[in-house]
């Protein structure tokens, strides 16, 4: 089952706590386009130190699906709901997925807030690997971070903006 058709959308799926991987892994294998945003972690143990991957938003995962697979995904063990608002599952731009990509691919440091984003100046970058995407600039402490709002499920991407140039 194949959706890369034009009439896909992305969505945003809420998923039982720690089973993203595996919704993804399963979402995979039934042929349902999905994007699990992972950041790599030094987890800590009374023994040891090991790097791990884990999911950038925690119990979300996206999906790109034809408006007849909706009911669909809801085979998957472990997906909860569609993440809606006033009882519609919201869509997410296909920029926004995008850009979330790019940041995770070009090891881009980020941080994930479960606030939306108001205040600031929308902008866009025009240097380096995420040139073109815009975002929302805010000091804080002095850095300069690009604020990527996923704003249709209230969390926004934080990206440092040291070595960047905006417009």
């Amino acid at each position: 089952m194949s959706n890369n058709n034009s009439d896909s959308i992305w969505y945003a799926l809420y998923t039982k706590s720690r089973a993203e991987k595996k919704v993804s892994e399963d979402l995979n294998k039934k042929g349902i386009r999905n994007y699990l945003p992972l950041r790599r972690e030094l987890r800590k143990w009374s023994d040891r130190k090991k790097w791990v991957e884990t999911p950038a938003i925690s119990s979300y995962i996206f999906i790109n699906i034809s408006p007849e697979q909706y009911n669909w995904v809801f085979e998957i063990n472990g997906v909860v709901a569609y993440v809606a608002h006033n009882g519609r599952a919201v869509t997410i731009p296909d920029n926004q997925i995008k850009a979330m990509q790019q940041t995770i691919e070009n090891k881009i440091a980020f941080d994930v807030e479960s606030n939306a984003i108001t205040k600031g100046k929308e902008i866009t970058i025009s240097s380096g690997p995420l040139i073109g995407v815009k975002g929302i600039v805010k000091k804080v402490k002095g850095n300069r971070k690009l604020y990527i709002d996923i704003s249709n499920i209230g969390y926004s991407l934080v990206i440092d903006m040291e070595d960047v140039e905006v417009e």
